[in-house]
């Protein structure tokens, strides 16, 4: 065969192959343009090597095949509510309901909520909800029980699914904890913590100046402790230790006085580990202003997050006390009081640790229905010689006024007659310990009380 014709079969092979692919781009046209970002129109000669390089399109500068070499180039799209948004920052909806009530949560693809956008939802059957407040969470009450879908409208500069999701509505509160309760937990740096931390103490109130402020001998199954939190600063577990403190029951948060934010206390960590490192068994408290059973379970809940890690063997007390008069739930009469209280109580319970309330002598008696909650321990605050309060209690604080090794400022001092067994480990997951056992409420053994 001669070289003319040699070359002529080579010159029609490179011919038809070109034709071919010309073929293949024309068929996927539309997808090309958009995999590239063209849109029908090319880009601008201003355009930057470095701009180019950064647009996430599979093209990389003036390379225009660099999409051949991404292997999904002509997969099916995913389904977003608006094309201009895909290259956004992606987000999607978290959901929970208490009772009658829903919270939705936005969120992007790392679990983090998303602030500082009005996003609005459909909820159907209700109607369109606003994130007025810009915080990632939109909370609706006052629902009726039933199953409702939901769906995220679109934002600008974010990618938003085109998806509906569900929910059911419950009717009755299930005193259940909420497994996303970490999104509604606040630092004090997030907060004006003056305006929010505002309890009160009304023992000081109704002492009549015979309190004892020293670190009293326990006698038989007596123990001393104390209660700490972000008012007593940093704090040298060892010298409390070696002071003879036997229990620590630490503050672990609050709800916001004003605004009903709930918020961490900044010492808690801290406190926590510094006290159990020290062998010293600790109970934590939590300073409530819920208005409602709703509120209350959202505590509850936060308080079981704080905690679960942790070896607590006293236990959880609900502090009930006035926030000075001008808290959102100091004006809550002593019947609806006592219900709020008793949402937490339960479901602290159900969560498998002991619970109870603390309060003044004079705050038990009159805001407070404590028959009611005659199933939970009792932690009294009554600064006297001797307690005039006429009804049982498990542990009783006798001064603010006590002085501490290891412990700068006053500090709260008490007795506990609860027989606590301390062998057993509470911390989630801990080796030999799996929740409620052998009769063990979580914290306190069978038979512990002096009743």
């Amino acid at each position: 065969m001669g070289s003319r014709k040699i070359r002529r079969m080579l010159f029609i092979m490179i011919f038809l192959f070109l034709l071919l692919v010309g073929v293949i781009a024309a068929a996927n046209l539309d997808q090309v343009k958009q995999k590239l970002g063209l849109g029908g129109q090319g880009g601008t000669e201003e355009e930057t090597e470095e701009t180019q390089a950064d647009r996430g399109d599979g093209q990389r500068g003036d390379d225009l095949s660099a999409f051949l070499r991404d292997e999904t180039f002509f997969d099916p799209e995913v389904k977003f509510k608006s094309i201009e948004t895909y290259s956004g920052r992606t987000v999607s909806l978290m959901m929970s309901s208490v009772a009658k009530d829903l919270r939705i949560m936005i969120v992007d693809s790392v679990g983090q909520l998303v602030t500082g956008t009005p996003f609005q939802v459909t909820v159907q059957g209700a109607g369109k909800y606003t994130d007025s407040d810009e915080d990632g969470i939109i909370y609706i009450d006052n629902l009726r029980a039933g199953e409702y879908s939901v769906s995220l409208e679109e934002a600008e500069g974010y990618r938003v699914p085109n998806t509906i999701t569900s929910i059911q509505v419950k009717q009755e509160i299930e005193y259940r904890v909420l497994d996303d309760i970490e999104y509604l937990i606040l630092t004090e740096d997030e907060i004006d913590a003056e305006k929010e931390d505002r309890e009160v103490k009304g023992a000081e109130e109704d002492a009549d100046g015979s309190e004892n402020t020293d670190l009293l001998t326990a006698k038989g199954n007596e123990k001393i402790g104390i209660d700490v939190s972000k008012w007593n600063k940093t704090i040298d577990w060892e010298d409390v230790k070696d002071a003879g403190v036997e229990f620590a029951i630490i503050r672990c948060g609050y709800r916001g006085a004003s605004s009903g934010a709930l918020v961490l206390d900044p010492m808690y960590e801290r406190n926590i580990k510094g006290a159990i490192d020290a062998d010293i068994p600790v109970g934590v408290y939590f300073f409530t202003q819920a208005i409602d059973e709703v509120e209350a379970v959202e505590e509850a809940s936060m308080v079981i997050s704080l905690i679960e890690k942790y070896d607590v063997d006293y236990p959880v007390f609900l502090d009930s006390e006035s926030a000075g008069g001008s808290g959102r739930a100091d004006w809550l009469e002593a019947d609806e009081r006592t219900k709020v209280h008793k949402a937490f109580l339960e479901t602290i319970s159900a969560a498998g640790y002991e619970t109870g309330v603390y309060g003044s002598r004079n705050w038990l008696n009159e805001q407070v229905n404590m028959k009611d909650l005659s199933d939970y321990k009792t932690w009294l605050a009554e600064y006297a010689e001797v307690p005039q309060y006429d009804a049982y209690y498990h542990m009783w604080q006798y001064t603010s006024k006590g002085t501490v090794d290891g412990i700068d400022t006053d500090v709260d001092l008490n007795l506990s007659y609860m027989n606590i067994d301390t062998s057993i480990n509470h911390a989630k997951g801990a080796e030999g310990y799996s929740g409620v056992i052998d009769g063990d409420s979580g914290n306190v053994p069978v038979g512990s009380d002096d009743e």
